[in-house]
């Protein structure tokens, strides 16, 4: 199997996994990525069966949307296997079905911040099928330094979808996380001016949370997408009881999230958009 760079989809033949193939199709549309479903099985001898099953799902789409898909079968945790098939084929991106956060499906909203976070491609998280265009871009700013990494995924977006990126930030009284916001807030407003992209900031009102405000400001901008990072270090505690991003995830207007986790080592100085 030849793959380069491509856009991954894990598959568990649920309604949430189609919807999130779906995606993946209008993405190869312009980037022209290459497809490819993932589905870990728990035993060696699962693996030609569910092949023989995804065969189908390959067929199908062929005849629905034209597009080719690439199989990748593999015994063991999709905690850990899909990080492992994201740096053995180098992907793009990973484009995920999940459940909202009603009843028990919070469990499952849960899990899927596992499965996303330490891993070195960035998830897209869907819970519905393709609506909104990607002209509109969410990107919540606050004082922590690993917001900086997000930008070149804003890049990405710019240079592929031509959106136009919202900044937005709480304002706060305490000095100290004023001073780190406002620092990545120019570095933001920088970094965007020099790649060309159209942007704005928006001051949110700071009477929720952050992730509710982001929420809000995208549904009132119609938003295609909310581009968020992932908790650094992120504890068990966070994957039951909810870290901000599992609320983004998983909101009630089903808007895409682009998560993306934190790198070890990266060094911000003179940081440009290579890698957009």
């Amino acid at each position: 199997m030849e793959l380069n760079k491509p856009i991954l989809v894990p598959w568990d033949f649920s309604q949430v996994a189609d919807y999130a193939l779906q995606h993946a199709i209008e993405y190869s549309k312009v980037t022209g990525d290459q497809i490819a479903l993932v589905h870990v099985v728990k035993k060696q001898k699962e693996i030609q069966p569910a092949k023989i099953k995804l065969e189908e799902t390959v067929k199908k789409t062929k005849n629905e949307y034209g597009v080719d898909l690439e199989l990748i079968v593999r015994e063991g945790s999709i905690f850990t296997s899909i990080s492992d098939i994201v740096d053995e084929v180098n992907a793009t991106l990973v484009i995920m079905g999940t459940h909202g956060m009603k009843g028990m499906q919070k469990f499952t909203g849960s899990w899927a911040l596992k499965v996303i976070a330490g891993t070195s491609a960035p998830f897209v998280v869907v819970q519905a099928p393709p609506v909104a265009a990607l002209s509109d871009i969410i990107f919540p700013v606050d004082f922590k330094k690993e917001q900086k990494e997000k930008l070149v995924w804003a890049g990405y977006l710019v240079n592929h979808y031509k959106a136009k990126i919202h900044i937005c930030y709480q304002p706060s009284s305490d000095t100290r996380i004023k001073a780190k916001t406002k620092s990545n807030l120019i570095f933001s407003k920088n970094y965007l001016a020099e790649k060309q992209a159209n942007f704005e900031i928006v001051t949110l009102p700071g009477k929720k949370a952050i992730s509710d405000e982001s929420i809000d400001l995208a549904r009132e901008m119609k938003a295609g997408m909310i581009l968020i990072m992932t908790t650094k270090n992120i504890s068990f505690q966070d994957y039951v009881l909810g870290a901000d991003e599992q609320q983004i995830i998983a909101n009630p207007d089903k808007i895409p999230v682009m998560c993306v986790n934190p790198k070890k080592g990266t060094n911000f100085g003179g940081f440009s958009a290579t890698g957009a």
